[in-house]
């Protein structure tokens, strides 16, 4: 069984937010509801300030915080190491997300299109019949993706190829490759919840 991890280059991460709506559009999310998010940082002082660009969404944790407070099951990590929801035992409680030191799930309150004015769009009715209301969202690797043998949209939609995701525990693997030769590293390793999901140096 893989152990699905996913690796980003903040040196080639040049800040289009391709990830971002890419998610979207694959996922369907409904307005305000991000699974990935590109945090934006400047460093420096003037004239050489510089902007630098940090993608985040769910880390997929080895020992995901989230799983442990749920009181009904709903957040559990599979064997392949990805961290899901089950929208139908999700209660809403949001422990999880006040849990998860990474700030990556959103509430689902309720259900509204783009464009309220003039009811939900057929793409919307079709995409939002995965939200149910009240309940916690976030990244799941779009595993209805992997299942298709495809890889997770974000990674597909990135024009500077700065994502890359595979098979952590292979350690021929590209992921495992690029974490070892240029000194991959996780945020908040002080948290102690391993990450699935690693940067390189920009």
């Amino acid at each position: 069984m893989a152990k699905y991890g996913m690796v980003i280059d903040l040196k080639r991460c040049v800040g289009c937010y391709s990830c971002v709506l890419a998610c979207k559009a694959e996922n369907g999310t409904p307005p305000g509801v991000f699974w990935n998010k590109v945090l934006a940082t400047e460093k420096g002082r003037y004239p050489s300030a510089h902007i630098y660009y940090t993608p985040v969404a769910c880390m997929h944790c080895d020992s995901p915080p989230c799983e442990g407070v749920c009181p009904t099951g709903a957040t559990y990590k599979g064997r392949d190491g990805i961290v899901s929801i089950e929208q139908e035992k999700c209660i809403g409680c949001r422990y999880c997300q006040v849990s998860c030191p990474y700030d990556v799930r959103s509430f689902n309150e309720r259900i509204k299109g783009y464009f309220q004015e003039f009811g939900l769009t057929p793409y919307e009715k079709a995409a939002y019949a995965r939200h149910k209301p009240g309940t916690v969202s976030k990244c799941d690797f779009c595993s209805h993706r992997l299942e298709q043998g495809k890889e997770p949209a974000c990674v597909v939609a990135c024009p500077a190829r700065a994502r890359h995701f595979g098979d952590l525990g292979d350690p021929t693997s590209e992921v495992a490759r690029l974490i070892a030769g240029r000194s991959g590293y996780r945020l908040r390793e002080e948290a102690g919840t391993q990450p699935s999901v690693y940067y390189l140096p920009g």
